[in-house]
Parts: structure tokens; C-alpha cells; sequence
């Protein structure tokens, strides 16, 4: 089965990337500009087909795809016939949407199949329900019934409240928990419809008071762990649900790019962040997981599947927008540059053509980025290959 979601994952990326190229082949022709080639793969073409202006194509490699337009940059060398189509010659809102609309079909992609599953197989999320009860480690380890389970509560009880304060996620019961600290506290749950109130006398811990991950906090601990439940939403109720999922793609990207960073050296120890950067290899692997994953049903697996790929593509459309060249995002931030700078010279009293940047200027900085980025990939390569990230121990 893991080889099966590898496979599936590397398949649905590589319709993914193919699409992603469609939308910038699609708004090329749509303004007039020359796209010469579409190709899906790279390396050693094995089959290929000339139709109108454009040559279609398959190579041996099927890591993803690409679409020659014609005159990217000035720099390129054309056709003189084709130099009235060339993209560096076309208005400015085109090579806009041209250059965004790679990114915007990653986009599209990624809420077509959230919605999707949210409407027909519903998301699996943390209840408040009780799944376990544990002892709870002050030191290092731990044995004996927890405070949880010395207070009565079994699994399959539903948090109700806590210290007088109605719960509605788990997140908020266990943030009051850590609050409370350690002593009894009035804990009412919901057992066969019944609710009964018991008093676990909570024990401290060394947490972080915010996250609750390992820290030096001084906070309350109760021995519990929480069940899962298959949500399923309306039509109607999937769509703000959706652009939620989306919103928190978004915060988590820009959580990755920004703090975790800097925990790049750690991606070949024991303590790797499994929230952390991973290559296409380690997504495929997760892939794999998530279809081998033993205490899921079939339709659990395929959601979480495709809630993958859907988060792959959010990831790729944010990445490949950052403002650096040769990323689609570079080229943009370029045309931003050239028509903010032209606004400014015809504040004062300019009337002539845009000036285009440079390009030429620009290459040593593009050949660094295109070293960087190599030299990243194959640094997550090498961790995903020697220290993968596994849901399935």
C-alpha cells in the first residue's frame, strides 16, 4: 500500500506541475504571445507532435513539465518575425497574469480538493472526546492510573467544562489545564448522556505555557489524550470551512519560511520537526504513509490523501511566488519594479515608453538563487533518503 500512495502522490504532482504549466501556456496564447513548446518531463524527448505554432511533447524524465514562450527576457535570441509576440514585449497586465497564473492554478487546485473532500468524505479533527487516559511524567517516567483516570474519566467521555468554563475544542481545554496548574479542579464530562462531575487533582509539569510542548513553564498536567471525529459539511458550510483551510496554509507556509528556518541543521537528527521542510521524496513518503496508514478506514486515506496534494500545491503556488528570479514570483516582482519606477518618472513629467530593467544585471544574482535552491533540494533530499519524516512507526 505504500508503494501504491508513492506512486499515487508522484502522479497527482506531476498532473499538478502539468497543469500549473497549462495555465501559463493558456493565458500566453490568450494574449498573443509565441509558445513554441509544451512539454511534460525532462531529458531525452521520447515522443513529440507538431501542431500550429507549438510542438507538444513527452521526455524521459517525468519530473514535471515546462512551456517555452518566446522572448522571456530581452536577453533571449528570436525570430525576428516573432518579436512583436515576444513576452517581454507584451502590456504589462498580460506578463501579469501570464507569470501569475502557474501560482493560481496550484490555487485552484488546492480548493477544488479541499472542498471536495470537506463535501463528500468530511476532515477527521481533534474532539473533545476522550481517546486514553496516561500516567502523567513530573521527571522522566511515569506509571500508575494519571490524574484523569484516579478521577474517574474513562475514554469516550466528552469534556464538558473545565474549572467553571465551558470547553468547545480541545485546544482551549488543554490551554486551561496548563493555566489551572497543579490542584484539584471541577471537571464535568458527558458520559451515555449523562454528565457527571469529577475532580482530578491536576499534578505540574515543565511545559511551554502557550504551546504545551516540551519547555520550562511551570503548568497543570491531566493524563489525557484526545479521540478524533469525522466532521462533514453542507455545500454551503464547506466554503468558508475551505478558505479556513486555505488561510491556515498560508500562516503555516509563512511559519515555515520565517521561524522554522533556522532548524534547517537539524534535519538529520533524532529531534527533525516533522512540520518542517521536506523534498518532493519526503511528501512522496508521507504519501505512501498516509495510504498505509493501519487504524484508517479506506475513505479516511483517500481524504487525508488528497488534503495532501491539495497542501502540496498551496505550498508550491505560495513558494513560487516568492520574489526571487527565475521563480515566477521573480519575474513579477520585476514587472512591479519596471511600473512602479515608470509611475514615478511620469510623476515627473516623463512621457516615453517603459523602461525595462536589465536583465543582464539581474543573471548573477538569478545563477545564486538557482545555486541555493539546488543546494537546498539536495540537502532535504538527502535528509528525506537517510532521516525521513514517518507517520507510520
Amino acid at each position: 500500500m505504500a508503494i501504491l500512495g508513492i506512486v499515487a502522490f508522484a502522479a497527482a504532482l506531476l498532473v499538478s506541475v502539468v497543469l500549473h504549466e497549462g495555465g501559463h501556456f493558456l493565458t500566453a496564447r490568450h494574449y498573443g504571445m509565441k509558445a513554441s513548446k509544451f512539454f511534460v518531463g525532462f531529458g531525452p524527448t521520447i515522443w513529440s507532435r507538431q501542431r500550429g505554432e507549438t510542438e507538444y511533447g513527452i521526455k524521459a524524465i517525468p519530473a514535471g513539465g515546462f512551456v517555452k514562450i518566446e522572448g522571456m527576457t530581452p536577453l533571449e535570441e528570436i525570430d525576428p518575425a516573432d518579436e512583436p509576440r515576444a513576452f517581454h514585449n507584451a502590456r504589462a497586465r498580460a506578463r501579469l497574469v501570464v507569470m501569475s497564473a502557474g501560482s493560481f492554478v496550484h490555487f485552484v487546485i488546492a480548493i477544488v480538493l479541499i472542498y471536495g473532500v470537506l463535501v463528500t468524505l468530511g476532515t477527521t479533527q481533534i474532539s473533545t472526546k476522550i481517546s486514553a487516559t496516561s500516567c502523567v511524567a513530573t521527571t522522566t517516567n511515569c506509571s500508575g492510573p494519571g490524574p484523569a483516570a484516579a478521577a474517574g474519566m474513562r475514554p469516550g467521555d466528552r469534556v464538558v467544562s473545565f474549572a467553571g468554563a465551558e470547553v468547545h475544542t480541545w485546544k482551549d481545554f488543554t490551554r486551561r489545564v496548563r493555566e489551572h496548574g497543579a490542584g484539584p479542579a471541577l471537571l464535568v464530562v458527558e458520559r451515555d448522556g449523562r454528565r457527571l462531575t469529577l475532580t482530578p487533582d491536576l499534578v505540574e509539569v515543565r511545559r511551554d505555557r502557550e504551546t504545551g510542548d516540551v519547555g520550562s513553564d511551570r503548568v497543570g498536567a491531566l493524563g489525557v489524550r484526545p479521540g478524533l471525529e469525522t466532521v462533514h459539511y453542507n455545500p454551503i458550510e464547506a466554503v468558508p470551512q475551505t478558505f479556513k483551510v486555505i488561510g491556515s496554509g498560508f500562516t503555516g507556509m509563512y511559519e515555515t519560511l520565517t521561524h522554522r528556518i533556522g532548524d534547517v541543521g537539524k534535519i538529520f537528527s533524532n529531534d527533525r520537526d516533522p512540520e518542517g521542510f521536506i523534498s518532493v521524496v519526503g511528501a512522496a513518503r508521507i504519501g505512501g504513509d498516509v495510504v498505509s496508514a493501519p487504524d484508517s478506514s479506506v475513505l479516511e486515506r483517500v481524504g487525508q490523501f488528497l488534503i495532501l496534494v491539495a497542501a502540496i500545491n498551496l505550498a508550491v503556488g505560495i513558494f513560487n511566488l516568492l520574489p526571487l528570479l527565475p521563480l515566477d514570483g521573480g519575474h513579477i516582482a520585476v514587472l512591479g519594479f519596471e511600473q512602479a519606477r515608470h509611475g514615478l518618472r511620469r510623476l515627473r513629467g516623463y512621457r516615453g515608453p517603459v523602461q525595462k530593467v536589465d536583465f543582464a544585471k539581474l543573471l548573477p544574482a538569478t545563477y545564486a538563487t538557482v545555486v541555493v535552491l539546488f543546494g537546498f533540494s539536495l540537502l532535504l533530499l538527502s535528509a528525506d533518503i537517510f532521516n525521513p519524516i514517518r507517520l507510520n512507526q
